[in-house]
């Protein structure tokens, strides 16, 4: 009898595919399936069949005919229909899992938003305009879609691999600062949860891109053990503080000090 499984087609440079890494394989995969709730075993093979697609997925019944997927399309459709999945767990999961480090034992954490980008989706609620980058200058275009974002664990020195640990959707009410403080804190409090972070450690080094405001996102995270790296603009300029005004001035106060530029 001929059976199939579902294997990645590439691992990391540094997993070193031998016995430890097909068993942190197998042990998330068990506790992966555990996570589903409702249609878990057609989940299961339908998230195989993703991973495991020749290119890319453009329609859900293409996904039936990937040799991992033993079932028929109707199993995948009610799937996504009636399937269900424990995300609290799922995300304790991922978190539990070996992650990499820095040279100096350092967890790096990178903080940014993906886009889903839903143009003909004109039913799909909460949809917002996703600024999307062209090849040309000026060529930027804001597309309706989904905005997600996501916290992923970063691999040392050159490689595209990261460990995602969350992704949160944002909504058109949401403050994104408020939202990416409270993701940035719950991920850290399962790091240490699970042991990825002790007293003595390094503290956790959380890089941001430009979109997000570094100052504020470090007094909003200054209780956890975190240093707070964030990328500024080019053209964007701090001030000190307004000087204080002295008695019996009258007239306007005086405008802040310039203070330093960023480059």
């Amino acid at each position: 009898m001929i059976t199939t499984k579902a294997v990645m087609d590439s691992l990391p440079g540094n997993s070193g595919a031998g016995p430890l890494a097909l068993a942190v394989l197998a042990r998330f995969r068990r506790d992966f399936h555990a996570c589903l709730t409702a249609r878990a075993d057609e989940l299961s093979e339908l998230t195989d069949a993703v991973l495991c697609a020749d290119g890319p997925v453009r329609n859900l019944a293409g996904l039936s005919l990937v040799p991992g997927h033993r079932r028929g399309h109707g199993a995948l459709y009610d799937a996504v229909n009636c399937g269900r999945i424990d995300i609290a767990r799922l995300r304790r999961c991922l978190t539990g899992l070996p992650l990499p480090r820095a040279a100096d034992g350092r967890l790096m954490l990178a903080v940014d938003v993906s886009n889903w980008l839903r143009p003909g989706a004109a039913t799909s609620a909460d949809r917002l305009f996703c600024h999307v980058y062209g090849r040309g200058k000026g060529q930027a275009q804001m597309i309706p879609g989904w905005p997600y974002s996501v916290v992923a664990a970063l691999e040392p020195g050159r490689t595209s691999w990261t460990a995602v640990l969350d992704a949160i959707r944002l909504g058109p009410d949401d403050d994104e600062a408020a939202v990416t403080a409270t993701q940035v804190r719950e991920v850290v409090s399962r790091l240490i949860a699970a042991g990825h972070w002790r007293d003595g450690d390094p503290p956790v080094l959380v890089i941001f891109d430009a979109g997000y405001d570094p100052m504020r996102l470090d007094y909003q995270l200054a209780d956890l053990p975190v240093e707070i790296l964030g990328r500024l603009r080019s053209d964007r300029v701090l001030h000190f503080p307004v000087p204080a005004r002295q008695p019996g001035t009258t007239g306007r106060p005086p405008p802040p000090r310039p203070g330093v530029r960023a480059f």
